[in-house]
């Protein structure tokens, strides 16, 4: 009998191995500035958990290894995943002192490669399943009520970026409000300049060649670079035009981080504008215009419908770019969950970092599924409507 091996199979289990058995599961720390000591799974867990954590670990790697079943292959990822989340905390638990509020207990680089290694092989596996638009979003929904059961049980209170967090509740809420402030009302904004530039850029060729390569140099100054270019000129309105500081326009803070990220975002709206109105088959547009349309409504009736998915894809784009570029926002004042990462740098405080980088991330993956989601659902409706 031939044994088949999996090629994604053979990186996981080899990441697994590496995890399980030689790199540290988490650190522990007497407080949250000390250097911290290593421990094992074995180390970590209590003596009856460990071993079978291990074992989990195991049989996933050789179920990953093998061309085995994709259901099979479901169950391990799941079964992995949700025991290294719950295992996480126990571990938090059984090393913190009783009555000590001073340790702190991390998860280590081999727990974040187990974790890595499993979310591989669930995302392969959901890749081929090939799962329904509004199956991902179900899945992502019970995946994000798991581990919002995790943080109201308390499962995870011993872990030190839920201390950071309980010392930090309310200004952790407050520049979270910021953050997204900041990513959706550029997004918004890109929109609505976008959208119309995008269609003028699509009429007019002349006028298209120039806004995209202006976008486009843009697009390469470095996001620091563009954030301080921006400081002295808002400086100058706040200082000169009546009524601008009174409507937060500053040289640091939200405004220059706001049109920083404003400029970031028209590339993608008008580039995949001009794209999708150039992708509207010739044949609709002879229809339309043979049924008398005029070129409005050829424009609202026929091509931006069919040229929406294209459109929708370049909002994606933009969503999740200013999600993760507004966490540099913090540097000019911008507030936001950068704040926490760079005070978390200035502490040398990793688990400061990881308060503004987890949720950051978070949003990103959960904002590109929700519109990978739409766009899909939105394509297939448009194909469903079009004519054979």
């Amino acid at each position: 009998m031939t044994i088949r091996l999996d090629k994604l199979g053979v990186v996981i289990a080899a990441i697994s191995a590496y995890a399980a058995f030689a790199a540290p599961f988490v650190t522990f720390r007497a407080n949250r500035i000390v250097p911290g000591e290593a421990r094992s799974i074995l180390g970590a867990l209590p003596s009856a958990i460990g071993p079978l954590l291990l074992a989990i670990v195991v049989v996933a790697a050789v179920i990953a290894l093998l061309k085995t079943p994709l259901i099979l292959r479901l169950a391990a990822s799941v079964v992995v995943l949700a025991a290294l989340a719950l295992l996480i905390g126990v571990a938090g638990s059984f090393l913190t002192p009783e009555g000590n509020t001073f340790a702190r207990i991390s998860p280590a680089s081999g727990f974040w490669l187990l974790v890595f290694a499993f979310t591989l092989l669930l995302t392969d596996v959901l890749t081929r399943l090939n799962l329904a638009p509004w199956a991902r979003v179900c899945m992502l929904v019970v995946a994000a009520a798991a581990i919002g059961l995790l943080l109201v049980t308390g499962s995870w209170d011993n872990l030190s970026i839920l201390k950071e967090y309980a010392n930090r509740a309310d200004s952790f809420w407050a520049e979270g409000s910021k953050h997204v402030t900041l990513a959706l009302g550029s997004l918004a904004a890109a929109v609505i300049v976008g959208v119309p530039l995008g269609i003028l850029c699509h009429r007019v060729e002349k006028l298209r060649a120039a806004a995209l390569n202006v976008l486009n140099i843009i697009q390469t100054i470095p996001s620091i670079a563009l954030f301080g270019l921006l400081i002295a000129p808002l400086g100058w309105v706040a200082s000169h035009v009546p009524g601008a500081a009174a409507l937060g326009i500053r040289g640091i803070g939200t405004a220059p981080a706001f049109v920083a990220l404003f400029l970031y975002s028209l590339l993608p709206v008008v580039a995949n504008t001009v794209v999708g109105l150039a992708g509207v088959p010739r044949a609709a547009n002879d229809a339309a215009r043979g049924m008398g349309m005029t070129d409005r409504q050829r424009l609202f009736g026929i091509e931006f419908p069919l040229a929406f998915p294209v459109i929708l894809t370049g909002i994606r784009i933009v969503l999740v770019q200013n999600i993760g570029l507004a966490t540099i926002a913090a540097l000019i004042g911008g507030g936001g969950f950068g704040v926490f990462v760079f005070q978390g740098v200035g502490q040398t405080a990793m688990d400061l970092v990881l308060l503004g980088a987890v949720p950051t991330v978070a949003l990103a993956f959960a904002a590109a599924i929700i519109l990978d989601a739409v766009i899909e659902m939105t394509a297939t409706k448009r194909r469903e409507e079009s004519p054979a």
